[in-house]
């Protein structure tokens, strides 16, 4: 018998990574619906740790079909698929990677930037097509412009800096301001929105942020105005944003995550100002091992009794 912490793990990994935790951990890998419901039904009263991510998250009945569990880690920054209430009730602690993909994503972010306001894929196209630049509109600058942000955590933050080289004035918009912070702050999105060339969306999930970006939003941003999302999905309402992108009420849009994901953005994908990306900002080999080292170093922690070091 394995004298290993037993460890269910729900999100993807690639076989070295599974090799890399199953040094440590009697890990069983139940990446699909039909393999995770398998490993909970035969082997949930043994399971001591889950490994999730935050948009495939745990469910309250998989929880309560786990007795022993004690530990749930999201791979990335993202938690909210896991019910809180529901560990917090148990005594379960909760951790995430925080931190582990903040540059990709905020690389990402940019690049999203650049290519709809530079308009690259349009100029992909007409480039491939033999068309010359004296027969195509200039798209304007990115650089010296006003930026906003909606969620100045530390991607909110890569992401300001980053904007800081492309000497743009910097807003956000939190719940509250953040300590410390340089920039400037506003107390609803919608004004934000109202002053910003682009809007760049980091905030997280959940009921909270449900459909923040609206009509309304989308409008005081006006059609000069570019908007970037590489948070979660739902905190945009797509049906408004394919609306204004249609009728050019805004200028263009950038997004690599999506109310429907997995499944494409049926309402976007037959726009041409909008540049769409399959929820790959915080995918990079670097990220990757950067979050599975974090996730051992969390999961240690813990059953060494000394806590997680991101915790929830």
């Amino acid at each position: 018998m394995s004298t290993k912490i037993p460890l269910l793990v729900l999100n993807s990994l690639s076989s070295a990574h599974q090799a890399q935790i199953a040094e440590v951990y009697d890990m069983t890998y139940a990446f699909d619906p039909a393999a995770r419901a398998a490993a909970i039904a035969e082997h949930g009263k043994k399971f001591r740790a889950v490994l999730t991510i935050g948009v495939i998250g745990i469910t309250p009945e998989e929880i309560a079909a786990m007795p022993a569990l004690e530990l749930i880690c999201c791979l990335g920054a993202g938690y909210e698929g896991v019910p809180l209430e529901v560990t917090r009730a148990r005594g379960i602690a909760t951790a995430n990677g925080a931190g582990t993909n903040d540059d990709c994503v905020a690389d990402h972010a940019f690049g999203l930037l650049i290519g709809i306001v530079r308009e690259f894929r349009k100029l992909d196209r007409l480039c491939r097509e033999g068309v010359w630049r004296e027969a195509i509109p200039q798209p304007p600058n990115v650089s010296g412009k006003k930026l906003g942000i909606l969620g100045l955590g530390t991607i909110g933050q890569k992401i300001a800096k980053r904007a800081a080289a492309f000497d743009m004035e910097i807003g956000y918009h939190n719940r509250k301001p953040r300590e410390g912070a340089a920039h400037r702050y506003f107390d609803d999105l919608k004004s934000l929105a109202a002053w910003a060339d682009f809007l760049v969306l980091a905030a997280p999930g959940g009921p909270a942020t449900r459909h923040l970006v609206n009509a309304e939003v989308l409008d005081a941003l006006g059609p000069q105005g570019y908007l970037v999302s590489i948070g979660r999905g739902s905190v945009v309402d797509t049906e408004a944003l394919a609306s204004a992108l249609r009728e050019h009420r805004i200028a263009g849009a950038g997004l690599d995550v999506y109310e429907s994901e997995p499944n494409r953005p049926e309402p976007l994908v037959g726009l041409d100002n909008v540049l769409l990306t399959p929820h790959m900002a915080g995918w990079s080999p670097e990220a990757t091992q950067k979050s599975v080292d974090h996730f051992l170093a969390n999961a240690e922690g813990h059953f060494a009794g000394r806590g997680v070091l991101t915790p929830i």
